[in-house]
């Protein structure tokens, strides 16, 4: 057998090998940074609300009149930035202007969140009719 020659041992990486590699890197790494700062809108504009329903199980649901408030101005907020109202929103609204005697706009709101939400059809049905019930008693 013939013994192999220096020429035939692994090569050691070309200058161009090292280049092609850097660049690789480099393009990897701008592709990556590219993606992460992006920021994917949210489904729903949130605002404060989540901070808004917290505060009032904290509270065991005392100051009303302010979240209604804090809720109606939020809204606001939402419908200027063209956000979609999240899920319960409304029907949580309705319960707080409930709980102060305003049923006419509970009935909006309960009805406001059955067109934006269909599945809640049948809850907000629930809810209307279980409220009426208990204004007869």
């Amino acid at each position: 057998m013939e013994a192999l020659s220096p020429s035939h041992e692994r090569k050691r990486p070309t200058m161009m090998n090292k280049k092609l590699a850097a660049g690789f890197a480099l393009g990897l790494a701008m592709a990556l940074s590219g993606c992460a700062n992006h920021q994917q809108k949210s489904l729903y504009g949130w605002g404060n609300y989540q901070d808004q329903l917290y505060e009032h199980f904290k509270t065991e649901g005392n100051g009303n009149a302010a979240e209604i408030a804090a809720l109606e101005e939020n809204l606001q907020k939402m419908r200027a930035n063209n956000d979609a109202v999240p899920p319960g929103y409304h029907a949580h609204l309705g319960m707080l202007y409930a709980s102060i005697g305003k049923e006419d706009q509970l009935i909006q709101e309960l009805q406001t969140e059955k067109t934006l939400f269909p599945e809640s059809a049948p809850y907000m049905d629930f809810l209307m009719r279980n409220y009426k019930k208990g204004l007869s008693k």
